[in-house]
């Protein structure tokens, strides 16, 4: 390794403070120094690569294409320096483990067995964070997410979770006494998909349902969506192991089945060595798969 190539750690470190707060006054108060002294940084840092890093034409700082390549490199680099000097001193220890889901998930299979986990580690505390968006993983980030998809996410560490097909259902009450209808016979009753981008989104797409919908589409949080559906409100597209209990029950109707293959819901975690609590749980997970 050339450490004569690498540039000084203070320009490198007020870089990616500026590129992480988005300007130079956060960046400064983030390292607890002056704005002006973030922008000698700046300035040293480009002199000392020969390379424009910030865009100066507009009214605001703007990454250049290779100011963005080296903030990503930086943002990488840095985050796990802190975990590894974190790890190693236990100062993350007491930090609560953040765990990142969608909410459908988190309210159909997550929280009704997190007790169990809860029992075994009385002395982890945990943050449950459900929502469709890709929360990033890293120290300031979430620890762990559960995401559903075919685990093509690159930079980071899959294991399979979870493997069920997306099924559409929907209450007797609200289909009545009509045989099994088709998928553009469905059309005509209303739908119900979780707010924001979730496993059920892709599918709709997949199969045009939101084009050809006459009674319209309810969006709603997806602890709500099982309920709304389970009271006839509308149609729903789910993971088949969340609403086994209610298909059993004939509380739900499966209308129509999609085999997904390799899609399902997946242990996601960054590379390299993982703290004690996020390890217990990632190992309590695949004892629940």
């Amino acid at each position: 390794m050339d450490w004569r190539a690498l540039p000084p750690l203070a320009a490198l470190r007020a870089f990616s403070a500026f590129a992480q707060a988005g300007n130079i006054v956060d960046a400064g108060d983030a390292l607890g120094v002056s704005h002006a002294a973030i922008s000698q940084q700046l300035r040293n840092l480009e002199a000392h690569l020969d390379v424009a890093l910030l865009d100066r034409s507009g009214r605001a700082l703007r990454l250049t294409e290779h100011g963005s390549e080296l903030a990503q490199a930086l943002q990488s680099g840095f985050s796990t320096m802190i975990e590894t000097v974190q790890l190693i001193t236990g100062t993350d220890d007491a930090r609560p483990l953040h765990i990142s889901t969608t909410p459908t998930f988190a309210a159909s299979w997550l929280m009704p067995r997190l007790p169990l986990f809860r029992a075994k580690n009385p002395d982890v505390d945990l943050m449950v964070n459900p929502t469709p968006a890709l929360v990033a993983l890293g120290p300031e980030g979430a620890d762990v997410a559960l995401r559903y998809g075919r685990g093509d996410w690159p930079g980071l560490e899959m294991t399979m979770l979870l493997r069920s097909p997306l099924i559409v259902v929907a209450a007797p009450s609200l289909i009545g006494d009509r045989a099994r209808p088709t998928l553009s016979e469905l059309t005509d009753l209303p739908w119900l998909e979780e707010y924001g981008t979730s496993e059920s989104t892709q599918w709709l797409e997949r199969n045009g349902v939101e084009k050809r919908l006459r009674r319209g589409l309810t969006q709603v949080p997806g602890n709500l969506l099982l309920d709304g559906a389970r009271d006839g409100q509308g149609v729903a597209c789910v993971v088949r192991a969340f609403v086994a209990r209610d298909l059993a029950a004939g509380r739900l109707v499966e209308l129509a089945a999609e085999d997904t293959g390799d899609t399902g819901y997946h242990i996601v975690t960054r590379p390299g060595v993982m703290r004690p609590a996020l390890k217990n749980f990632v190992r309590w997970l695949r004892t629940q798969a």
